[in-house]
């Protein structure tokens, strides 16, 4: 029998006011999640990803709107939320945020035990000394030694990693069901990362999330998630596990972004890039959107936009290549290579 999402977004539209014209960043967007699950949207800067879930915290900037389409949580329609009072319920509560950076994210003029106090004190009507307790054993189960004396400490004097472990701390001291990670190791050196990583993935089995990441780093990708949603222009372009979307991607950006993966590279040959730069969401789009940059597009993907394609019951992607009418066309040589290291592997 198939499981039932806890969470399911579908065709969701969102619209900002620039200057009297309408930027349309996200563009018929659906996704499921699935309790525990860990779920990846990925694409470069400006794709949409950030933008898409900020839509499920009520945290769209005020020029933003919720312009179609509807957000199914806990039997309600968070689309149709439009009060403080009523994401309140939810934010927090029900569904969390790690922010990108953690300076900009915690207060530098108040102690970071503080801030997780009052984090817990707002979502869990726990007050006072019962509430810094629990602040201080959150600080520990993020990893964050000789709590006494750090609880009184202000941002400035933590680093970036254990910045971003006080981040984390806020956002799942109210154990929510959901968590959203933007891009949470962005700022940090490898070793760092893993460990920001490993502490996710610890915190999501101990207090059961389903956790959502948010990023551009396919490495990341590969070690945490277990469906892929790749974005771009505002759009989900390819949907499916992560092995499907690693060794089976079928949509051309998909390609692209794995190709240009430095683990990928072939020594002496050059690295690819992508060309181009992404279409003006203030205008228009019409047919696919990474047509102009794809030099084997079709020549319908630069008149009609295409619906999407089944590759199998878990795995979407949204692009001519896969309509029984259209040429044969192979997957690049990186895609190949990287399925058939992996069976060589096995």
């Amino acid at each position: 029998m198939a499981r039932e999402p806890i969470f399911s977004a579908r065709d969701v539209e969102i619209e900002f006011s620039l200057r009297g014209s309408t930027l349309k960043a996200v563009r018929k967007c659906s996704l499921d999640l699935y309790e525990g699950e860990t779920l990846a949207i990925v694409g470069e800067s400006g794709s949409g990803k950030s933008v898409f879930t900020k839509s499920f915290l009520g945290m769209l900037d005020a020029n933003g709107r919720i312009a179609g389409g509807s957000i199914m949580y806990d039997g309600q329609d968070l689309a149709k939320f439009k009060t403080e009072k009523e994401w309140l319920k939810i934010r927090g509560k029900k569904i969390s945020m790690v922010m990108q950076d953690p300076m900009t994210s915690l207060n530098p003029l108040k102690k970071i035990g503080m801030q997780i106090q009052e984090s817990i004190e707002m979502n869990q009507g726990v007050k006072g000394e019962a509430a810094k307790k629990l602040a201080m054993e959150m600080m520990e189960k993020v990893g964050i030694v000789d709590v006494e004396r750090r609880f009184n400490q202000y941002p400035h004097e933590f680093s970036g990693g254990m910045r971003q472990r006080v981040v984390i701390a806020i956002a799942v001291a109210c154990k929510p069901q959901i968590l959203i990670c933007d891009e949470p190791t962005t700022a940090l050196d490898v070793t760092i990362q893993a460990q920001i990583l490993g502490l996710i993935r610890n915190l999501q089995k101990e207090l059961g999330m389903t956790v959502i990441y948010i990023t551009h780093d396919l490495g990341v990708v590969a070690n945490v998630a277990d469906r892929v949603a790749v974005m771009y222009a505002g759009q989900i372009v390819e949907y499916g596990l992560v092995n499907e979307i690693f060794y089976d991607a079928w949509h051309p950006y998909t390609w692209a972004l794995l190709s240009s993966l430095p683990q990928l590279g072939v020594k002496g040959e050059e690295l690819p890039a992508i060309d181009g730069t992404p279409p003006n969401l203030l205008q228009e789009v019409v047919g696919d959107a990474f047509a102009p940059r794809n030099t084997k597009a079709l020549a319908i993907d630069f008149v009609e936009e295409p619906p999407y394609f089944e590759v199998s019951p878990t795995h979407k992607a949204k692009t001519w290549y896969l309509d029984p009418r259209a040429p044969k066309i192979e997957q690049p040589h990186t895609i190949q290579r990287l399925r058939s290291n992996t069976k060589e592997g096995r």
